[in-house]
C-alpha cells in the first residue's frame, strides 16, 4: 500500500492521540472531513492501523516490576519456535514479544509483581522444555521513553 503525505500525517496524530474527533483530525490534516475520514477506514482495512489503545501508566496502577529478557533457543527448527512463540501468548506476565535477528532469537517485555513472581515465571518457562537455551534477565529501573508517539517524518 503506497502511503502519500497526508496518511502519513493521520497516522502520526493518531499515534500519538486515537481519540481524536473527526473534525480536529481533519483540520490537522489540512482536509475537509469526509475525505480525512475516509482515508482512515482506509487505513484501518488495510491493516495498517491494527486498532486503538489506551496508553496507561502500569507504574502507578500498580507496583510492580518491568523487565526485558533476552532468549536464546537450542534449536531453530519452525515447530521448536513455533512452540515457544505459544507458549509466551499464551504467559499474561509477557506484554511484547520480538523475534529478532543477531545474537538472540526473542526479546521479551514481562511485567511481574515482584522480582520473586518473575523468577517463579522464567523457572516455569525451563521447567517446560520449550526449548529455552539461555536468557539474560534486565530490570527496568526508569523509562525514559516509552513507545507509541509516533514516528519520524520519513517518506514511506
Amino acid at each position: 500500500m503506497k502511503l502519500d503525505r497526508y496518511d502519513l500525517a493521520i497516522l502520526r496524530i493518531l499515534a500519538g492521540d486515537g481519540r481524536i474527533t473527526k473534525s480536529r483530525l481533519a483540520e490537522e490534516v489540512n482536509l475537509s472531513i469526509s475525505p480525512a475520514w475516509e482515508r482512515v477506514k482506509r487505513l484501518e482495512e488495510s491493516g495498517v492501523i491494527r486498532g486503538y489503545r489506551t496508553d496507561i501508566d502500569w507504574t502507578k496502577a500498580f507496583k510492580g516490576s518491568r523487565i526485558i529478557v533476552e532468549v536464546t533457543l537450542a534449536r531453530h527448527t519452525a515447530q521448536d519456535m513455533r512452540r515457544f512463540e505459544e507458549r509466551v501468548l499464551a504467559a499474561e506476565e509477557v506484554t511484547q514479544c520480538h523475534a529478532t535477528g543477531g545474537g538472540v532469537d526473542y526479546v521479551l517485555h514481562v511485567v511481574s509483581r515482584d522480582i520473586d513472581h518473575y523468577q517463579r515465571f522464567i523457572d516455569a518457562l525451563l521447567t517446560e522444555e520449550i526449548g529455552i537455551e539461555r536468557y539474560f534477565t534486565y530490570v527496568v529501573t526508569k523509562v525514559v521513553k516509552d513507545g507509541g508517539e509516533g514516528f519520524p517524518e520519513w517518506e514511506a
